[in-house]
């Protein structure tokens, strides 16, 4: 069995049974879709109570949801945290995290270069309210302290993060933002709770795209918040239902088929992404290769200390003097897609490089020179052909 951070008696439970009434469904062994947009009362008092707490009943379906509340006490369980909410994707559920806890005047601290869409709030949203963000590289717990300010109150992390996996110290940047009063919020979307438990670790919010591993299979959307019960109520009674980013029952439905099988997908994709790392190092295609869970990473003591485990995402820097041995090398792929995203099934390449134009490739910046592999369920000596096929057909190595 893989070093996950639950023992496998508490996987199985959570993800086979808890939160399935069986009895109250026909004794179903999947869990039904709800598809039904509000849900009847037969007593006026009954229905004023649930206008008073909307998230303690069925009422309406963009709030809660029985199959969308079944995803929920799984997600929560697996964090072991108190509660969870679940979103149409996992931009809403930063959204969400970040604006229930920021005020006008208020400055967050963010890792540096942070997911796109949670950089796009930083910059283009929250400055019309008077909110600032500094970025630091946060490998540090001086680094955050340094940053912090009177009106700091809120800290955005991603450890990894999902192009160099850079990581940062949770339990002390927890320490120390408890202390001060400051929220943190972490996207631990690289690791999933399989291989990280940052609630345990004292992080308030945990988010995860629920996207990528937890569906597993590329063909839904969705976005995780776990925190405690109080923080849940807070976002749920504000952000989550004003903006109606709620989560719908065919996605849960689809989010809970995919989580029955995430730890045999992860066991397969860990086996398989170290067959394919080691088929990787020491290439003359390759100057340098990153993966967190190699004695070569620099955070490596670290990575071993909060993570049980890596999954699925290899860096590669390509020894390529223009961009366009890059283009050949991606679009010389046969069986790994180009694509965003990782955790389902299948297997990718996303370059850095995409993102610029030939001539503002610079052969000397280790970034323009990235390519991200993510390894899927494919028999991995099928992913090496496959790579090495397409470094010999853009004259890498």
């Amino acid at each position: 069995m893989f070093p996950f951070t639950h023992n496998p008696a508490t996987l199985s439970l959570i993800i086979n049974e808890l939160g399935e009434d069986r009895e109250n469904y026909f004794n179903a062994v999947a869990p039904p879709i709800i598809q039904t947009s509000n849900f009847a009362f037969k007593k006026v008092d009954e229905l004023r109570a649930a206008f008073q707490d909307e998230m303690s009943t069925y009422l309406y379906s963009r709030g809660i949801n029985p199959t969308v509340d079944i995803l929920r006490k799984k997600l929560a369980a697996l964090d072991e945290a108190e509660d969870a909410l679940v979103f149409n994707n996992g931009a809403a559920a930063v959204f969400a995290g970040v604006l229930a806890n920021v005020k006008a005047g208020d400055h967050i601290v963010s890792v540096q270069k942070p997911y796109t869409w949670a950089f796009k709030m930083f910059e283009n949203i929250l400055p019309r309210f008077g909110v600032t963000t500094s970025y630091i590289p946060g490998l540090t717990i001086e680094e955050w302290k340094a940053a912090t300010r009177p009106n700091t109150t809120f800290f955005y992390l991603e450890s990894p993060n999902s192009w160099n996996f850079t990581l940062q110290p949770l339990e002390e940047i927890a320490q120390f933002a408890r202390e001060r009063g400051i929220v943190t919020l972490i996207d631990n979307s690289h690791c999933s709770p399989l291989f990280q438990k940052p609630i345990s670790l004292g992080i308030d919010l945990a988010m995860q795209t629920a996207t990528k591993y937890i569906s597993g299979h590329s063909d839904t959307l969705g976005g995780v918040l776990t925190g405690t019960k109080a923080m849940m109520k807070k976002i749920f009674d504000s952000e989550y239902n004003t903006a109606g980013a709620g989560m719908q029952p065919f996605n849960a439905f689809l989010m809970l088929r995919g989580l029955r099988t995430i730890v045999s997908r992860f066991e397969r994709i860990t086996t398989s992404t170290l067959t394919v790392l080691d088929s990787l190092k020491q290439h003359p295609a390759i100057s340098e290769l990153i993966f967190p869970f190699d004695a070569s990473f620099p955070q490596f003591e670290l990575a071993k200390k909060q993570m049980t485990g890596a999954c699925g995402l290899i860096t590669i820097i390509l020894k390529a003097k223009t961009r366009a041995q890059i283009v050949t090398f991606c679009e010389s792929l046969r069986h790994i897609l180009m694509a965003v995203s990782w955790g389902g099934h299948e297997s990718l390449a996303i370059p850095k490089c995409a993102g610029l134009f030939d001539h503002e490739f610079d052969p000397g910046n280790r970034e323009h020179q990235m390519v991200r592999i993510y390894v899927g369920l494919e028999d991995p000596h099928y992913l090496i052909q496959d790579l090495e096929q397409a470094f010999a057909k853009a004259n890498l190595g």
